[in-house]
C-alpha cells in the first residue's frame, strides 16, 4: 500500500467519523462477545452515559431485565452475517428511564471478510409511540363516541316512538341511566306553578326515598333544587364530601348511592320543565364523552316533554271547546225553552181576558199572570246581557257609599215571590252596626237576589235558607245557605262558569239558563271581591260565600247607597210614542195615559216629526227600528229643530250591547232603554223627567 492509498483511507476514516459522530441517531459498535467499543454523542444524548462511562462494558446494560434474552438472539444472527433491520425494542437509560427504539444492526468484516462485530444504530421512536398511542386512543375514543351516538340514536328513536308522556319519560330514564352507568335515577317534573318538583319516573329507589322526595321545592337545599335554580347541571362526586349534601347523606346512605349528577330539563327558549338525576353506587367523576351523550339526550327529551305539554294543551283546548259547544247548544234549547214557558200562560191569560163575563177578580188574575211572566222573560234577557257586557269589560259600576243591610234586605224582597212560593223559612243573621261598602247598591242587589233566588229553586220545598253576615278583618263575608239539592263534587271546578247546570237543576221546572252564577262571579269581581261555593255533594245543601271590601269608614252613618225612595206625585207630561208595531205603540200610549200623561203616537219617522213640530212633546220614546229612517238619524232630526234641543229622547229597542248604548248617545238620546221595558222603571224614569226637566 502506498502512502497515497494510506493517506486516502485516512481521509475516508475521518469523513466516517465525523459523519457517526453528528448523527442524530445513537451508532454504537460492539464486539461478537456484546462488548461496546465505540459511543458518538446521539448515543450519549439517547441513554445519557458519556463514552468514557460505557466503552469496554457489555451492551447489556442498556437492556431491560425482561429482554437480555434478545442480546444472544442478536449476536446469533450477525454471526451467522445476517443484518437486523429496524428490530423495535424497550431499552434503559442511566437515569432508569425507559426508551422505546428501533434497532438497525449489521455485521462488521475484516480485509479478509471475516466478521469480527457489529455496528449497531438506535433511533428514539418516543414521539412516534407518543403519536401512536394518542392515534390510538383517538380512535378508542371516537369508536366510543360512534358506539354512543348509536345508542343515542337508538334511544331516541325509541323515545319518540312512545305515545304518552309517561311512557317517554320511564323511556329517558332507561336511557340515560344506560347511557351514564348509573345504578339509579329519577326524573322530577315542575308542577303548574313553576314552584314543586315532582318524581314523574323512577328506578331502583325504594319508598323511603321517594316518600322524602316525592315532592321538592325550589327553595330547597337538594341538589335538583340548586341545579334547576342555578338553571346548570351539578355534580357531586362523592356525597361524603360534598358539605352541601351534609342534610341528605343518610338518605343518601339508606337508598344507596354515592355520587349523583342532576341536570335540568329545560326548552329552547329556557322554560324549565324539570330535572334528570342519576345516582352512582361509587364515588363517580362521568367522563366528558357521557356529559356530551347526556346533554344531546337531554335536547331530545326536552323536546319530547314539550311535544307532549303542547299535546295536551291542544287537547284540552279542543275538549274545552267541545264542552262550550255542547253547552252552546244545550243553551240554546234551554233558552228556547225558557222562552216558551211563560208564553203559555200568557195565551191562556189574553185568551181568558177575551172571553164574555168575565170577573173582575178573573181580569185581575189574567193580568197579574201576564205581568208575572212578562217581567220573568225580562230577567232572563237582562241576565245575558249583562253577562255578555262583563264579559267584554263594558260594564261601568255606579260606585256610592252603601249600607249592606239595605242591599240584603232589597235582594230578599226581589227574592221574596220564590221564597214564599215554596214555603222556605229565612232567617237573617246581620250585625248589630251597620256596614257600609263602597258599591254600586243595584249591581249588588243583583248578586244576592241571584243568589237567593237560586237557593230557593234548588231547596225542596219547607227548605231552610240562612243569610248570615259576618266582619274578616278590612273585608265583609255574606254567606248564603241553603239545605237543597248540593252541588256535585265534579261540578264545583265549572261552577261560576257560563251556561253550566247540574243534570237535576235542569230537571226542575224553573231550571234557569246557567248564567246566574257567572253574572254573580263577573259583578263580585268587578267590585273587588271573590265568592265561592262549598257543598258535601248531591242532597247535602250548599253555601255560598261573598267576600268584598268594607269602605275606610265602614261603620260610619251614611245618608248615600241605597235608601228607601218616596214617591212623588205629578203632573202628566207630553209624551210621544213611536213605534211602526202599533199594538207596542197603541198598549204604551193607555198605559201612560192612565198613568197622567198626554200620549201622542206615530208609526213612521215622517210622521212623527210632523205631529212633534205642532206638539212639542216633552219626551219621545222612539224605536230604533222604523220603517222609512233610523231612530238614530230620527233623533239628529230632531236635535236640529227649534223645539228638539229641550225634549227628552228615549231610545227603545231590542239592540241592547254597549256599542248600540254608545250610539244612540251620539245620535242624541238621552237615554236608552231595551225591550220589554217594565212599567216600573219606565214609570221611575218618567218621573226623574218630570222632577228633573232638561
Amino acid at each position: 500500500m502506498t502512502a497515497a492509498d494510506t493517506t486516502t483511507r485516512e481521509l475516508e476514516h475521518a469523513r466516517l467519523a465525523a459523519v457517526v459522530e453528528s448523527s442524530h441517531d445513537a451508532i454504537v459498535s460492539k464486539t461478537l462477545e456484546g462488548h461496546i467499543q465505540t459511543w458518538n454523542a446521539a448515543a450519549a444524548r439517547l441513554f445519557g452515559y458519556s463514552a468514557q462511562e460505557v466503552v469496554g462494558k457489555p451492551i447489556t446494560i442498556l437492556i431491560p431485565q425482561e429482554l437480555q434474552a434478545e442480546e444472544a438472539q442478536i449476536l446469533a444472527r450477525l454471526r451467522r452475517g445476517e443484518r437486523v433491520d429496524h428490530f423495535e425494542t424497550i431499552r434503559i437509560t442511566k437515569a432508569g428511564h425507559r426508551v422505546p427504539v428501533s434497532l438497525t444492526i449489521s455485521p462488521v468484516r475484516n480485509a479478509e471478510g471475516k466478521i469480527i462485530g457489529a455496528s449497531k444504530i438506535a433511533r428514539d421512536i418516543s414521539d412516534r409511540h407518543r403519536a401512536e398511542r394518542v392515534l390510538r386512543q383517538t380512535q378508542a375514543q371516537l369508536a366510543a363516541h360512534a358506539d354512543g351516538l348509536e345508542k343515542l340514536n337508538e334511544c331516541t328513536a325509541r323515545l319518540w316512538s312512545c305515545h304518552t308522556l309517561q311512557a317517554g319519560l320511564e323511556e329517558v330514564l332507561n336511557a340515560v341511566v344506560g347511557l351514564m352507568g348509573a345504578q339509579k335515577g329519577n326524573i322530577q317534573l315542575l308542577d303548574e306553578t313553576a314552584t314543586v318538583l315532582r318524581i314523574a319516573a323512577h328506578r331502583g329507589f325504594d319508598v323511603d326515598f321517594l316518600e322524602f322526595f316525592g315532592e321538592v321545592t325550589t327553595a330547597e337545599e337538594s341538589v335538583c333544587a340548586r341545579a334547576l335554580t342555578a338553571g346548570q347541571r351539578i355534580i357531586v362526586e362523592d356525597i361524603e364530601a360534598d358539605e352541601a349534601y351534609r342534610e341528605l347523606r343518610e338518605i343518601a346512605r339508606a337508598a344507596g348511592y354515592r355520587g349523583v349528577v342532576s341536570t335540568p330539563l329545560m326548552g329552547p327558549d329556557g322554560t324549565p320543565f324539570g330535572m334528570l338525576s342519576t345516582h352512582f353506587a361509587a364515588v363517580h367523576q362521568p367522563s366528558a364523552q357521557q356529559l356530551r351523550l347526556l346533554d344531546l339526550f337531554v335536547r331530545h327529551a326536552c323536546d319530547f316533554i314539550r311535544r307532549c305539554k303542547m299535546e295536551q294543551a291542544l287537547r284540552l283546548r279542543e275538549e274545552s271547546l267541545r264542552d262550550g259547544d255542547r253547552r252552546k247548544d244545550e243553551f240554546l234549547a234551554l233558552l228556547a225553552h225558557e222562552l216558551r214557558n211563560p208564553l203559555a200562560p200568557v195565551r191562556y191569560a189574553l185568551a181568558t181576558i177575551r172571553k164574555p163575563g168575565l170577573s173582575p177578580e178573573q181580569r185581575t188574575r189574567a193580568n197579574e199572570i201576564i205581568e208575572r211572566q212578562v217581567v220573568h222573560m225580562s230577567h232572563l234577557l237582562d241576565d245575558l246581557l249583562d253577562v255578555s257586557r262583563i264579559t267584554r269589560g263594558a260594564v261601568e259600576l255606579k260606585k256610592t257609599r252603601t249600607e249592606l243591610a239595605l242591599v240584603i234586605q232589597a235582594a230578599v224582597d226581589a227574592a221574596r215571590p220564590q221564597i214564599d212560593a215554596r214555603q222556605h223559612s229565612l232567617l237573617l243573621d246581620l250585625p248589630e252596626q251597620p256596614v257600609h261598602l263602597e258599591a254600586d247598591p243595584v249591581r249588588l242587589t243583583q248578586v244576592f237576589s241571584n243568589l237567593l233566588i237560586n237557593a230557593a229553586k234548588y231547596t225542596n220545598a219547607k227548605g231552610q235558607i240562612h243569610v248570615r253576615v259576618v266582619e274578616e278583618g278590612k273585608d265583609v263575608v255574606v254567606s248564603i245557605k241553603d239545605n237543597g239539592i248540593g252541588i256535585a263534587a265534579d261540578l264545583m271546578p265549572r261552577l261560576f262558569t257560563l251556561f253550566t247546570q247540574a243534570r237535576p237543576a235542569r230537571e226542575r221546572s224553573e231550571g234557569g239558563l246557567g248564567v246566574g252564577l257567572a253574572l254573580v262571579r263577573g259583578l263580585v269581581t268587578l267590585h273587588g271581591g271573590q265568592v265561592h261555593a262549598r257543598s258535601a255533594g248531591l242532597n247535602q245543601g250548599s253555601e255560598f260565600i261573598v267576600q268584598l271590601p268594607m269602605s275606610a269608614t265602614a261603620h260610619e252613618d251614611s245618608d248615600g247607597g241605597l235608601t228607601a225612595s218616596s214617591e212623588n206625585v205629578h203632573r202628566g207630561l207630553r209624551v210621544m210614542v213611536v213605534d211602526d208595531n202599533r199594538d207596542v205603540a197603541e198598549s204604551c200610549k193607555t198605559l201612560l195615559e192612565f198613568s197622567g200623561h198626554r200620549v201622542s203616537t206615530a208609526y213612521t219617522a215622517r210622521e212623527a216629526l210632523e205631529l212633534a213640530e205642532s206638539t212639542h212633546p216633552d219626551v219621545m220614546l222612539l224605536d230604533i227600528g222604523l220603517p222609512d229612517i233610523s231612530g238614530y238619524e230620527l233623533a239628529r232630526r230632531i236635535r236640529a229643530t227649534t223645539w228638539g234641543g229641550n225634549a227628552d229622547l228615549i231610545a227603545v229597542t231590542g239592540w241592547g250591547q254597549e256599542s248600540d248604548r254608545e250610539q244612540a248617545f251620539r245620535a242624541g238620546f238621552d237615554h236608552h232603554q231595551t225591550n220589554p221595558i217594565s212599567t216600573d222603571a219606565l214609570e221611575t224614569l218618567l218621573q226623574s223627567l218630570h222632577l228633573h226637566p232638561a
